[in-house]
Order: structure tokens, then C-alpha cells, then sequence
């Protein structure tokens, strides 16, 4: 909302300079984003919230800055001269949509000349970014702009029966606008309609047929109230958007419109001449009682935590419009907690239904900075959720991993979700999506963590290594389900080229060595072949807790190449998604069997193993055939280096396997670590068909 720095000071006595003027309104609730000069004076920009459809004029934005600066507010004052010939004698006004239209007002003017406006009126609208048209539409805007109301024009004479309806449109029913365009109407819009048919969309904009142009002698100006609700639908539904719909989509004052409506019948005569005939048709079914708030000391004071000033608080209310009236007297030794007001809502302020409003508007202009800074009192001690550590320890180890934690919004394609979605998982559906795109909230976690892989490498980042925290959601055939869920994704190098080594890309063997460094927090993890059709059926596993085989909590592999191609990623990506609520459970059993054991006092000692295994060997069946051994001195087994190539049989791998022994007891000495030693090879040579390479 633009706003002029010397309209404003025609409605108070303002003093200070427009710059104290944008600071103080941007610190009560107001923020004014620039200051700049223009031919008509300084211009303020101010950013609204959707709720303050009073400060859409300059009137408005004046009675705020009269409560700021404590000066009166003047009233607009209106001269308008009458003819002897009612209004009522040459038009009618029904409403036969009244849920629509709560308020309809019209006025005739006669005799009028319609011709450029002054200098001084087009200053100030191309100021405020309007185009100057004419006098006569030239005043409608300028009065929209003062009052924050808008009116409309009719060339009266254009009028079938120079009578107005205001009505809904019947389905079909087509009407050129002002802009030239042809528009066709729903039974959902609201129109204002003559004799035989719609010359205006209401509350949107006027239609061609009734424009005000050169040959125009008589007016009947509108100024009325709509439904903001279904001005906000019309005007999405004919992609429409203007300033008039601005105002009432946002509530327009209903009380407002007979003061509009004087005041630009004033202009206008003032500006084409002519004359006004008497009174005005004024057809108001939506007529409401305003009501009544209670504000009590007592609330200010547990709210704000600090007191304000009686007088203050009445300057304030006052200032806005609420006439605060005491209800109740202070009481000897007791005024802080028994003042009470009574407030009557005024017209323009629907936004304060509540007693915390008021508090609000009270704070906001009392000055926010005279409010102490405190906490208020915990009524109930925090305390964190039974997964919260869980949680923060395998974010740690991620971090130091070198992944980057994410936050995505779960709502998604549905064609990307059925990617990765299980055949016998329904979706959770949303009723009234906002697009096309985003029309289910997600069944995995992949779907986002790929999406975001893809949006990486498309602005240029090609090393990505990142982890997210979330939830996915199924439908179980009468409510939605939801599930915490951990996803891993990455993409590119697992290490940039250095002096002393080579760069080398991310693969599977990474992906699964940083996943088994979280399963050391929760107790071990068990990997199984295979997995999902989304991924590599040669580079990918199911993981499973410790000492469950049979139970499955996640997947982790590189993507498939038909996945791959489906979200444009043109290099090697992997994904990883685990039950949360698994590993969680994992940590706490893992913690709680946690026993305390004394460092030995003698030294370990490190034995390699160079091993040459069939290709399909695991390492964990290295470690399960030395652990079976039961020998107490094993402390800790290793994989150190894998080497496949010359000097290495065909089908067969080397890996270097680093056995550290420990005795709480003695030192070892070389004999007891040469049984050791022929013990693990044998049962290796038995059990795995392994031999020690030359």
C-alpha cells in the first residue's frame, strides 16, 4: 500500500518528518519498506497484513498514525449540495443475492461533464501508481484510495430500465469487461446486472456496456459491500485481480459505503459540475449490531507481564475507534487487578473478535520496548521425548560422516511416489491439493531424498552426502498412518584428489560402511541381497537389527537405471532408508546393555591375516567364524584392505583381516599368540575355504 505523505497530514496534525513517521509505524505493526520522493510529496510503501483491511486507505493509515503521535483524528467532512428531485424517483435498487451483497448504495448525479482531471488529482494517483482516465473514474479511485473503499461509475442512460440488480450469474452468461476482455460467468459470482443483463462483476470490475466516456450526462455511482469470500473466488476463478478486489477479499467496512459514496459525489460535482439528486438509495440487509469486548487489567497484566498506564489504555482504544467505557472501579489497594473496559467494536476492525486483540493493539502502540523482556513461567517441567537422544547421537554420527541433514516437504508427486511405493501400500491421498504435483503426501522417504539429489546436480553440486529426519505416510483404509523414518542419499566422489591420493566416486561398499557405523549404535546390523525394483539388483541389500534376521527395517542400495533416467540423474546415486522407530529401540537396548569393563593393563597386540577368499565371502562371515572360536584375548576384528588383480586367483579376493588380542591377565607372549594364530587359520580354512596369501 502506497502511501503520500502530505494526504495523510490532511487528516492530522502530524509533525514529524515522514522517516520518524516509517519507523514508528514499522514498529507498531506496520512495516513500511521504503521511503521516496515523488512529485506529489514523500511516499511511504507499506507492506499490510491480510487481516488490516483499514489501513487500505489513507484515511486508515492516518488514524494509526494519530494513535502513535496521541493528536486528533479530524472526520472527513462532506459538502454535497442537493437537487429537489429524489433519487429514488429516477432508479431502483434490489438485491436478490443478499449473501452476497450485504450493503448496497446508489446516488444519481445529473448534468455532469465528464473531461480530464486537475493536475493536482492525476499528481497524486500516478503517484500511487494509478493511470489517470478521467475525472468522473478519476474520482471513484482517488476516493478509494482516501477511504479504502471503492466505488463504480454507470453512465446511467447504458441501464436497461436505469435500474439495478445485484444478483448471481447464471451459468453461461458472458460480459465484456473494462478491459476489453469477454468473460464467461458462474452461478458462484456475483454480479450487478441492469434490466436484462450483468454490467458488472461485483466487487471485481465494471463491464464495457455501462463505461463512462465523453458522452456521458448521468451517473449512478456505486458504492456497496460484498461477500469477501466469494469476490476471492471470482476473481481467482477469472484470473481478475484488481485494487477493488483487493479491498473487499479482504473485508471491506460496510459501514463505510454511504460516507464513500457523499464524498465522491462531492468530488465529482465539484470536478464535471452538474448537480446530485436528493438522498441516496441505501439497501442494507447485512446490517449488524457491533459488538461488545471486555478488556480487564487483570489480563493485560498476565499477558504483557507489565502493567500500562489507565490513561494510556483509553488514548489508545480511543484513538482506534473502540470507545472504552469503565465498567468497574479500581478498588483501594486492588486498582492494578479490577479495571475493566467495556469496548464496542467499530466497523472497520473485524479483525478484534478477542479480549487478546485488544491486549495486542494496546502493546503495538504503548510501545513494544516498554515491555520488560521475560520468560513466562512453565506451568509443566520439559522434558525430551524418549527418542530424542536416540535421534541426536545418530545425528552426530552422520555429521561426522560428512552428511548434511535436510529438512523436505512431504508432499509429492504421485507419479514419482509410485517409483518407490510398495505394491500393497495405499497412499494417503490429499483432498484438495494445491497442484497437480502435489497431491499425495509421501509413502517413502526416497522420493524427496531423490528429488533433492536432482535438484543438487541441476544447480551444480556434484559431491552430495545428506540424511533427513522424517515421516512417511500410508492410508489403512479408513485414516491415515504415519511412520518415522531415517533417509540417506548420495552422489558423486567419496574422496577428492589429493597430493597423496586419488580422487575415487562414492559407491555401494561406502554407503554400506556408513550405515553399519550407525548400526554400531544400535546394536548391529545383519545385510541380505537384493531389495526393491528402485534399486540395483547387483549393488544393493536389506538390512536388519541385530540378532533378528528374519526382520527387515530398511533398504539401502545404488538407484536402478530406469530410476535413475526417471529423475534425470546423469551419475551413480544412492539411498538408504531405515525405521526410526527401530533404530531407536535398537540404541536404547544397546545402551542399556552397556557394562562397565576396566582397561586391560597390558599391552594389545595386532596380528594380520592376509587372507584369499571366493568371491561372495563376506567379511561378517570372517568375523563370525574367529568370534566362534570363543577365544577371550580376541578384542577386536578388522578389515583393513581388499585387493582383487595380479597374483590373485580368478573368482577369489585378498583382504587384509587385522585381529588385535588383549589380556587382562599377563602380557602375551608368543607362544599363546602363535595357538591363537594357528586356531583362527584353521577353522578359516575349514569353514571358508580360505588360504594365507603368499
Amino acid at each position: 500500500m502506497k502511501i503520500l505523505y502530505n494526504w495523510l497530514k490532511e487528516f492530522a496534525d502530524l509533525t514529524a518528518t515522514p522517516e520518524d513517521l516509517r519507523t514508528r509505524l514499522s514498529l507498531s505493526g506496520t512495516a513500511v519498506e521504503a521511503l521516496e520522493q515523488t512529485a506529489a510529496g514523500p511516499l511511504l510503501d507499506a507492506e499490510l497484513t491480510s487481516n488490516r483491511a483499514d489501513c487500505l486507505g489513507h484515511y486508515g493509515i492516518a488514524r494509526e498514525a494519530a494513535a502513535l503521535y496521541r493528536v486528533a483524528l479530524k472526520p472527513v467532512e462532506v459538502k454535497l449540495p442537493e437537487a429537489a428531485e429524489p433519487a429514488t424517483a429516477v432508479t431502483r435498487v434490489d438485491i436478490a443475492s443478499p449473501e452476497l451483497c450485504g450493503r448496497y448504495t446508489a446516488r444519481v448525479l445529473r448534468g455532469v461533464k465528464v473531461g480530464p482531471s486537475p493536475d493536482w488529482l492525476r499528481q497524486r494517483l500516478e503517484a500511487l501508481g494509478q493511470a489517470s482516465i478521467n475525472n468522473v473514474v478519476d474520482a471513484t479511485n482517488y476516493v478509494m484510495l482516501e477511504l479504502g473503499h471503492p466505488l463504480h461509475a454507470f453512465d446511467m442512460d447504458l441501464l436497461a430500465e436505469r435500474r439495478i440488480v445485484v444478483r448471481r450469474a447464471r451459468n453461461g452468461e458472458k460480459m465484456r469487461t473494462l478491459d476489453g476482455v469477454e468473460r464467461a460467468l458462474t452461478a458462484e459470482m456475483c454480479v450487478i446486472a441492469d434490466a436484462l443483463r450483468a454490467v458488472a462483476i461485483a466487487g471485481v470490475m465494471g463491464g464495457a456496456a455501462t463505461e463512462i466516456n465523453s458522452a456521458t450526462k448521468t451517473i449512478l455511482l456505486e458504492s456497496a459491500c460484498f461477500d469477501p469470500i466469494s469476490i476471492r473466488r471470482a476473481s481467482k476463478a477469472l484470473g481478475l485481480r484488481t485494487e477493488a478486489s483487493m479491498r473487499f477479499e479482504r473485508g471491506a467496512d460496510a459501514e463505510m459505503a454511504e460516507l464513500a459514496s457523499r464524498r465522491c459525489a462531492e468530488l465529482i460535482q465539484k470536478l464535471g459540475g452538474g448537480e446530485v439528486l436528493a438522498g441516496v438509495l441505501d439497501v442494507y440487509p447485512g446490517r449488524a449490531t457491533p459488538p461488545v469486548i471486555e478488556l480487564t487489567r487483570k489480563e493485560l497484566l498476565r499477558v504483557m507481564g507489565a502493567d500500562v498506564p489507565d490513561a494510556d489504555i483509553e488514548a489508545i482504544l480511543s484513538a482506534l475507534g473502540f470507545t472504552p467505557a469503565r465498567v468497574r472501579a479500581a478498588q483501594k489497594g486492588d486498582a492494578a487487578l479490577q479495571a475493566t473496559w467495556q469496548c464496542r467494536r467499530p466497523s472497520w476492525r473485524g479483525d478484534v473478535t478477542r479480549e487478546i486483540d485488544l491486549i495486542e493493539e494496546i502493546a503495538r502502540l504503548y510501545g513494544l520496548d516498554k515491555f520488560p523482556a521475560r520468560l513466562p513461567p512453565a506451568r509443566l517441567p520439559a522434558a525430551p521425548l524418549d527418542y530424542a537422544e536416540a535421534e541426536e547421537r545418530l545425528r552426530e554420527r552422520l555429521i561426522g560422516l560428512g552428511y548434511q541433514e535436510i529438512i523436505t516437504i512431504p508432499i509429492v508427486d504421485e507419479l514419482s511416489d509410485a517409483v518407490f511405493r510398495d505394491a500393497h501400500t495405499a497412499p494417503a491421498r490429499i483432498a484438495n491439493p494445491l497442484a497437480e504435483d502435489a497431491s499425495v503426501m509421501r509413502s517413502t522417504g526416497a522420493v524427496t531424498m531423490v528429488s533433492t539429489l536432482e535438484w543438487n546436480l541441476n544447480h551444480g553440486q556434484r559431491n552430495v552426502r545428506l540424511f533427513e529426519f522424517g515421516k512417511t505416510y500410508r492410508w489403512n483404509g479408513s485414516e491415515p498412518v504415519e511412520s518415522r523414518i531415517l533417509t540417506l542419499g548420495a552422489t558423486g566422489l567419496a574422496r577428492e584428489k589429493s597430493v597423496a591420493e586419488n580422487e575415487r566416486p562414492f559407491v555401494f561398499a561406502d554407503l554400506r560402511g556408513d550405515l553399519d557405523q550407525l548400526g554400531n549404535l544400535a546394536g548391529g546390523f545383519l545385510w541380505n541381497a537384493g531389495g526393491p525394483a528402485w534399486l540395483h539388483p547387483a549393488h544393493a541389500g536389506t538390512i536388519s537389527p541385530g540378532g533378528q534376521a528374519a526382520r527387515s527395517i530398511g533398504v539401502a542400495g545404488q538407484l536402478a537405471r530406469r530410476t535413475a533416467e526417471r529423475f534425470k540423474l546423469r551419475q551413480d546415486a544412492f539411498v538408504a532408508e531405515l525405521e526410526l522407530e527401530a533404530l531407536c529401540a535398537g540404541y536404547r537396548a544397546a545402551r542399556a546393555a552397556m557394562r562397565y569393563k576396566p582397561l586391560s593393563r597390558f599391552p594389545a597386540v595386532e596380528r594380520d591375516f592376509s587372507l584369499v577368499l571366493a568371491d561372495g565371502t563376506s567379511f561378517a562371515s570372517v568375523v563370525e567364524a574367529i568370534r566362534g572360536l570363543g577365544i577371550a584375548e580376541v578384542s577386536s576384528i578388522d578389515a583393513v584392505d581388499l585387493f582383487r588383480g595380479k597374483n590373485v586367483p580368478e573368482g577369489k579376493y585378498s583382504l587384509l583381516v587385522r585381529v588385535t588380542f588383549e589380556s587382562h591377565e599377563a602380557t602375551l607372549t608368543e607362544a599363546p599368540l602363535t595357538d591363537f594364530w594357528s586356531r583362527i587359520v584353521a577353522v578359516l580354512e575349514k569353514k571358508l575355504g580360505a588360504s594365507l596369501r603368499a
